[in-house]
């Protein structure tokens, strides 16, 4: 089942849903057996971010323009709805208002409507990627995306390394619901939730925001504010991956990505996955790799009914597991592949223990299927991109599912 703001899809928004766990709901796996293989179809886009799943058969893909960024001049995003095995358009938005650019973010919102939030703007469609209502947002930055709460209000906020964060919440009809909230801290990551609670990931601060049906706000927990680099020079983390009661994130963040991320790193040291208590706080750390120059722009992913974590250094190519446990400091390393250019958010399918993550060498891309409790290769297919990926894929409604890069969009299915 999604989340209760969200569509009840196997796939309603990025991730799966607001809390990162980069699963599907109430779809099996890909259940790959002996003598199967992985086969493709693929089409070229502009600047592809992801896909999401609305009613049975409809799939809707997010790209945006880039070129005009480059220039100083505004951009704008598209939404189309796509047949689910050929990828050829069926339904076409108009160019969305976007403004400043940044991969923004895709939603189905349990009213069946389709929300994004892309450069400095928001957008309401009906399922035929119409444009219902539009809205401009407060902070004149690109917005990285959004959650919606299990109320079925909608946080965005600004991206920025310098500006502070400001938090805007929008009702269905994309109008301000409630004041703004200005952080602390600017913040690069996207938002996680859980419920009606929102999670920020700050350059050095986490921050937990509770919507307070009394007052109409977003409350600050002031007693729950984690600094995630202390003791650290490393840079910020990205995105929060929340379940029970830990989350969790990969640091070192800054980077150069053009085509790769290979070598792209901008801090001197290593990465690390950070774990966090959601009770008290408390912060465990250990680096993914141990090598220099460590980084990445995407979240670890968690499988919590196997309790194995997953992260990566994409920057040196390194893909590594571990069982966690109910300590804290109970991590035991369980498998590592290397050289493995992993950098985009994954996809774990739970019954099955498929995880789905990209291996970029040189300037071609695959999509290999791995078992995630001793990292075994059980399928593998060339896509026709030559740009790491480093967004957002989706499951399909059967055994196949949905790999986005920058210049291309992939079906991948069992054959």
């Amino acid at each position: 089942m999604s989340a209760a703001g969200y569509f009840d899809s196997p796939w309603p928004g990025e991730d799966g849903g607001p809390a990162r766990l980069q699963s599907p709901h109430g779809t099996p796996g890909l259940a790959l057996q002996p003598g199967e293989r992985l086969a493709q179809t693929s089409r070229r886009t502009q600047l592809s971010t992801m896909t999401v799943l609305g009613a049975p058969g409809e799939v809707f893909l997010l790209t945006h323009s880039a070129l005009r960024a480059h220039l100083g001049l505004p951009t704008t995003a598209c939404v189309e709805r796509i047949d689910p095995v050929s990828l050829r358009t069926l339904r076409c938005s108009p160019r969305l208002r976007g403004g400043p650019m940044w991969p923004g973010g895709l939603a189905v919102h349990r009213n069946g409507s389709l929300y994004v939030v892309y450069g400095r703007h928001g957008h309401r469609l009906d399922s035929d990627c119409q444009l219902m209502a539009s809205c401009e947002l407060p902070v004149a930055e690109p917005y990285n995306s959004f959650v919606i709460l299990d109320n079925g209000l909608i946080v965005t906020k600004n991206l920025s390394e310098r500006t502070p964060a400001r938090l805007s919440v929008l009702d269905e009809q994309l109008a301000s619901a409630a004041a703004d909230v200005d952080l602390p801290e600017p913040s690069v990551a996207r938002l996680s939730a859980v419920g009606n609670t929102v999670y920020v990931v700050g350059l050095r601060h986490l921050y937990r925001y509770r919507w307070d049906d009394a007052s109409r706000q977003l409350q600050l927990d002031s007693g729950w504010q984690p600094d995630y680099l202390a003791g650290s020079p490393n840079s910020h983390g990205w995105d929060l991956v929340v379940d029970g009661d830990q989350a969790w994130l990969m640091d070192n963040g800054r980077h150069r990505y053009l085509v790769r991320m290979t070598g792209a790193a901008r801090s001197a040291g290593a990465n690390r996955l950070i774990r966090v208590s959601l009770r008290d706080g408390s912060v465990q750390a250990l680096e993914v790799s141990g090598l220099p120059r460590g980084a990445i722009t995407n979240p670890p992913l968690l499988d919590p009914r196997r309790r194995i974590v997953v992260a990566y250094d994409s920057a040196n190519a390194v893909l590594r597991a571990w069982r966690y446990g109910e300590a804290l400091a109970d991590l035991a390393p369980l498998w590592q592949r290397q050289p493995f250019g992993a950098a985009s958010h994954m996809i774990l399918y739970p019954d099955t223990g498929e995880l789905v993550v990209n291996d970029h060498r040189g300037l071609r891309e695959s999509v290999v299927v791995l078992a995630i409790e001793t990292g075994a290769e059980l399928g593998r297919v060339r896509t026709a991109g030559h740009m790491q990926g480093v967004v957002f894929p989706s499951s399909g409604f059967g055994r196949d599912f949905y790999w986005s890069s920058m210049d291309r969009l992939t079906r991948v299915h069992v054959q």
